[in-house]
């Protein structure tokens, strides 16, 4: 007997991307049906993202009212909307597993990625834009960074970037410095006295992350001088590439496993010299977390990595609880506003940005759990920038009713986003900017 909702906590099954039923096309089709048929008679997702409101509209607009009626050539729509952020499926869906209806929206959305990529490839515009390593060495390089970002600064080279490679002329593009973290901190060797807390070892190795190694080197800086204002060593990751999830969302699976194959022997070895493992951006902490170790499920190295990576407020409240988090806080922040970012919801931490930031005194946080839209390239794409301003619409206003004196999301991207929307008013910081200067470092 079937049973509404789910009464138990939800569970992720490996992607199961190496058998070939995954690729099937008919199966895939029947398993969108299904699913599809099931989110019609829900609906509570519908206010998430546009890909609910575009199977819906497809729905209310057949000829039958059902998903019967719903040519499945329309089914691509709905896949295009989903940009992976998978909210419904920890917020929202009360089907997902272990219920028997065994509903992974994200996951399916994924799967039709990947099968739409193999048989039809993807645009170079969109395969250019999700090599983010290759981009950032290349705009980083001294001269050329001033050039790149000079031209993204002008009207002229934003009509070019937006006929060349689809980046919407109003989108917020990073800026680019040839000073990247990697460069900065390389001399870094986490020398010092390494003292578990926790599940935490007390010495860090930071995966610099493609975005912010060359677009915001300074919050890599931010977070290695925080660590080790707590007596955490800390250092670079000695090599790294990016993390896959641009590939992910582009439904590139076999890009991925070549940069698995490249990032996880270093960031196995680091975890067996005692080493944890730290990124700023939470889309990359999540990589490590749950979409490699579900795609590799049988790789050891793979679920090692897994068990030692965390996210950096995470990883400052386990400190905090075991009374190995310095407070000697010199500069209140007043009000905050707090844009919880969606990939670092998943991972199903708690709020622990929120947690730490309120250990300083004269500091209020507004907790704003809402999307912000831009979800790697879908927020600069020239088909989708306006509905990701649109659903961004609520956490600016949000943050304009916070009256704070600082906005703060732990995804960089996603607060670029909404403080484009706020005129800049305030700007975007990084939570680990803000504790560093709450301490006054």
């Amino acid at each position: 007997m079937s049973r509404e909702g789910n009464l138990e906590a939800p569970t992720r099954h490996p992607l199961g991307w190496t058998q070939p039923e995954f690729w099937d096309e008919a199966r895939l089709d029947g398993e969108l049906e299904r699913v599809f048929e099931i989110c019609h008679g829900c609906r509570r997702c519908v206010s998430l993202c546009q890909a609910f409101p575009t199977l819906f509209d497809l729905i209310d607009n057949s000829g039958t009212l059902e998903v019967d009626g719903v040519d499945k050539a329309d089914y691509g729509k709905v896949v295009e909307h989903c940009y992976l952020c998978d909210l419904c499926y920890q917020t929202k869906c009360p089907y997902v597993p272990p219920h028997e209806w065994n509903v992974d929206f994200p996951h399916l959305m994924l799967r039709a990625k990947a099968v739409h990529f193999k048989r039809h490839g993807a645009p170079l515009s969109a395969r250019v834009l999700s090599s983010t390593t290759t981009v950032g060495r290349l705009a980083s390089i001294p001269v050329v960074a001033d050039l790149v970002n000079a031209v993204n600064a002008s009207t002229a080279g934003r009509v070019l970037l937006e006929k060349s490679l689809g980046v919407h002329r109003e989108a917020t593009v990073p800026k680019y410095h040839s000073r990247t973290a990697r460069k900065r901190l390389k001399q870094e060797s986490a020398e010092g006295t390494a003292t578990t807390a926790g599940r935490t070892n007390g010495r860090v190795a930071i995966f610099a992350t493609c975005y912010c190694n060359v677009s915001l080197p300074q919050v890599v800086d931010d977070l290695l001088v925080v660590l080790k204002h707590n007596d955490i060593p800390a250092r670079l990751v000695p090599q790294e590439t990016c993390c896959g999830m641009p590939k992910l969302e582009l439904g590139d699976l076999e890009s991925i496993r070549r940069h698995k194959e490249q990032n996880i022997p270093v960031l196995a070895a680091l975890a067996r010299e005692g080493f944890d493992l730290i990124a700023a951006i939470p889309s990359c902490v999540l990589m490590f977390k749950q979409e490699l170790p579900l795609m590799f499920p049988d790789d050891a190295d793979v679920q090692l990595v897994k068990s030692r990576f965390f996210d950096p407020f995470e990883y400052l409240a386990q400190r905090q609880q075991a009374g190995r988090l310095k407070t000697d806080f010199r500069n209140p922040l007043g009000k905050v506003a707090w844009q919880v970012a969606c990939h670092q919801r998943v991972q199903n931490i708690g709020p622990k940005t929120r947690e730490v930031l309120n250990l300083v005194p004269g500091t209020e946080i507004t907790t704003i759990e809402r999307c912000s839209g831009h979800d790697g390239t879908y927020g600069v794409k020239q088909a989708t920038y306006p509905v990701a301003r649109k659903i961004a619409k609520p956490v600016e206003t949000r943050v304009k009713q916070a009256e704070a004196q600082h906005f703060t999301s732990d995804c960089p991207m996603a607060g670029a986003h909404i403080a484009q929307g706020l005129g800049g008013a305030p700007a975007a910081e990084h939570p680990v900017s803000l504790l560093r200067l709450a301490y006054g470092i």
